[in-house]
């Protein structure tokens, strides 16, 4: 069984830097993308960024510029590492690895346990 876990979250005052990583535990022969998710508390989860197996990297519009993610030459290790933050970033941050499906698409599959980031101001 695969196993997900995330270290780096913490406090850190509006405008500083964090740098969260993400590492498997194990082996998923079908992995196809490594991505992160956050949760502010009373809300859903939301996407974050996405990096797929031969380094395509997506980001939602508010991160763009601010957080870049990284992966290790073809392993599920990736890390995130997020500039500039603010009050609004403040959330439980999840590490996702996404498989390929029978029949084809690419797809969350395996969570983290999440690491929590606090935006002082």
């Amino acid at each position: 069984q695969v196993q997900l876990v995330e270290s780096g979250g913490g406090s850190v005052q509006a405008g500083g830097s964090l740098r969260l990583s993400c590492v498997s535990d194990g082996w998923n022969y079908a992995w196809c993308a490594m991505g992160w998710y956050r949760q502010a508390p009373g809300e859903e989860r939301k996407f974050i960024s996405s990096q797929s197996r031969d380094g395509i990297t997506k980001y939602v519009d508010s991160v763009k510029g601010r957080f870049t993610m990284s992966q290790e030459d073809d392993k599920p290790t990736v890390s995130l590492q997020m500039n500039n933050l603010s009050s609004e970033d403040a959330a439980t941050y999840y590490c996702v690895q996404f498989t390929r499906a029978f029949g084809g698409g690419c797809r969350e599959d395996i969570w983290g346990q999440g690491t929590l980031v606090t935006v002082l101001s």
